[in-house]
């Protein structure tokens, strides 16, 4: 379970990132967070992952307060980045053997990481391949299959679907349909409206910080998501204008 109360998050240079968000994002759940760029959804990701402290508020994993027990929080969550940094000359395996043993899974076999990685998507061929030889989208797997190794119960996803091609982006939405059966809490921060309509049970749209709109699938569905999200995105980009 992923919960964000009355976070705020205000930078040095004053710049308003986060103001008094709520989050409950529950065993079980994928959660989409949409919002133009600096709407804050990054933001939240960095403070579920300690990278940043917030200005007041509080964040929990599985109950656990992120700010008092941060190893014990790191624990329970992995994250999967737009940008997947990863070993560019290590193999795909090598990867995965050093960021499992990371996790604390020292005792996994060569035979279960392909299994994980054929779980995700990647072809046999790329097993002992260089990751400096992958595109993008085999990246993305290779990170996601990490994210599997360490069996988290929560799932934090940055616009993982950036610069992939559809098929690889629709792979990685019916993975995190079967993670979501295993009863992961899943948070992905995105663009992709389309991808949300596909699978998410909640959505939420960010704008200047805070959580302007929150519908159920049933709503969102009903609501026309994708004419809310185009009127949210107009009046951003006037807004961005007028600042300007």
């Amino acid at each position: 379970m992923l919960q964000a109360i009355n976070l705020t998050k205000r930078y040095e240079d004053g710049q308003l990132a986060l103001d008094a968000l709520n989050l409950d994002i529950q065993p079980g759940e994928i959660f989409f967070l949409l919002g133009a760029n600096g709407a804050g959804k990054t933001t939240t990701i960095n403070l579920f992952l300690n990278f940043i402290e917030p200005t007041s508020g509080q964040l929990l994993i599985d109950g656990i307060d992120v700010m008092k027990n941060p190893l014990e929080t790191k624990r329970n969550i992995s994250y999967v980045s737009e940008n997947v940094m990863l070993y560019g000359n290590f193999t795909a395996r090598q990867n995965l053997d050093f960021f499992s043993k990371l996790a604390g899974k020292p005792n996994l076999t060569k035979q279960n990481y392909y299994d994980i990685m054929r779980n995700v998507g990647l072809q046999d061929e790329a097993f002992e391949k260089k990751l400096k030889t992958f595109s993008k989208g085999m990246r993305q797997k290779v990170g996601l299959a990490i994210s599997m190794i360490k069996d988290a119960p929560n799932i934090l996803l940055d616009e993982p679907t950036s610069g992939l091609d559809p098929k690889s982006a629709a792979e990685l939405m019916q993975m995190l349909l079967k993670l979501r059966s295993q009863g992961k809490s899943i948070l992905m921060c995105t663009h992709d409206i389309f991808r949300a309509k596909a699978v998410a049970d909640r959505v939420g749209i960010m704008k200047e910080g805070r959580l302007v709109m929150l519908r159920t699938r049933e709503q969102f569905l009903l609501d026309d998501l994708e004419r809310i999200y185009l009127d949210y995105m107009q009046e951003a980009v006037m807004y961005a204008e007028t600042v300007n």
